[in-house]
């Protein structure tokens, strides 16, 4: 049985993998922290290895959280890295975010207006069903507009060129926030959109019950 330390996405918690079937291995969630004043990634990533107690660990993470397992895994020894909806390192961060980060156009949004559900939410994060929009809208209403700021300006201005030989990465060709056409994947998921870790579990499961037989025991 491993010990699997997973990173959920921008706001959300353990609730996003409620449809993941981790096959019994020991499964801790990282939990988000407060970001200090003007934090860089790298050093909020050497943060939260204070949570991670186990040596070589195996890390998944979900969009944000993906982004951040690929700096947490510079600090410490990992067996495996396996990111979900994310991004490995800067040239997979579509050039209009990038710019968004140059100008700082994350900074300046109202936060209230980054945590609230509409038709663009909606779209962005291709919601189809009502457990879709359910989902979203209880990650938005938990997520505190600070941290949302500091995270969106992050990812805009990531500067990670790193490439860990023992990741894989699991991607949806329908993705409209990371779009697939940027991503080099592993594994695309067809019609598999930013929140497929909901709508398509099934497929996830068998990608990870895969990943997880094959590491040693």
């Amino acid at each position: 049985m491993k010990t699997l330390y997973v990173f959920s996405g921008i706001g959300a918690d353990e609730r996003v993998f409620y449809k993941i079937d981790f096959n019994s291995h020991n499964v801790h969630f990282i939990q988000w922290i407060a970001p200090q004043k003007n934090e860089q990634i790298e050093h909020y990533s050497l943060r939260l290895t204070s949570q991670i107690t186990t040596h070589n660990p195996v890390l998944i993470g979900l969009s944000f959280g993906g982004m951040m397992a690929v700096e947490v895994a510079k600090h410490i020894s990992t067996e495996k890295i396996i990111i979900i909806s994310s991004a490995k390192n800067k040239n997979e961060i579509p050039l209009y975010f990038r710019l968004a980060g140059k100008l700082g156009l994350p900074k300046i949004i109202p936060s209230k207006a980054l945590i609230k559900i509409n038709v663009f939410t909606n779209w962005f994060f291709s919601n189809r069903t009502a457990e879709d929009k359910k989902m979203l809208s209880a990650i938005l209403h938990d997520t505190d507009p600070l941290f949302l700021k500091w995270a969106i300006h992050s990812i805009a201005t990531w500067q990670n060129t790193t490439v860990h030989k023992n990741l894989y990465h699991l991607h949806g060709d329908a993705d409209r926030i990371l779009p697939h056409k940027f991503i080099t994947a592993d594994e695309i998921v067809k019609d598999g959109a930013h929140l497929m870790i909901v709508n398509r579990a099934t497929e996830i499961n068998t990608a990870l019950r895969k990943l997880l037989v094959l590491l040693t025991f």
